[in-house]
């Protein structure tokens, strides 16, 4: 299941925001109706306050967004994109060798650490240049 996330669920993983979605209507004091593209529609469209972020509004600002591509029981499976970094984990009786992995759809700010063997052998592909 490492590398599985359900959408909505706190996790080493799991993505903050999901993009900048148009408000459709104020439901009360604090819930608003968001509007979803069509690969969301699974999904509950009112929200609480709280949980949305306020956008401040800049002419240089680009937004990259890139959907999620979600299963149907709607979780995603991260891919590792590209390693950034290598070190050694000294412990009493053993040396454990770690890379720092970005994923898709996270900043390089958000990258992990992930033990090199284990990623090695999920994902032989990004040990090509180190």
């Amino acid at each position: 299941m490492k590398g599985v996330m359900r959408f909505g669920k706190k996790g080493k993983l799991s993505p903050r925001f999901i993009g900048p979605f148009d408000i459709l209507e104020r439901m009360g004091t604090l819930a608003y109706r968001v509007a979803f593209p069509s690969n969301l529609t699974e999904f509950h469209n009112v929200f609480h306050l709280s949980m949305m972020q306020k956008y401040m509004s800049n002419p240089s600002h680009v937004l990259n967004y890139e959907p999620l591509q979600l299963t149907p029981h709607l979780s995603f499976e991260e891919k590792p994109t590209q390693i950034r970094d290598m070190q050694e984990k000294r412990l009493r009786n053993k040396v454990i060798q770690m890379v720092k992995v970005k994923c898709m759809n996270h900043s390089k700010e958000e990258a992990t650490w992930e033990t090199a063997t284990e990623m090695r052998s999920r994902y032989p592909e990004l040990f090509g240049t180190f």
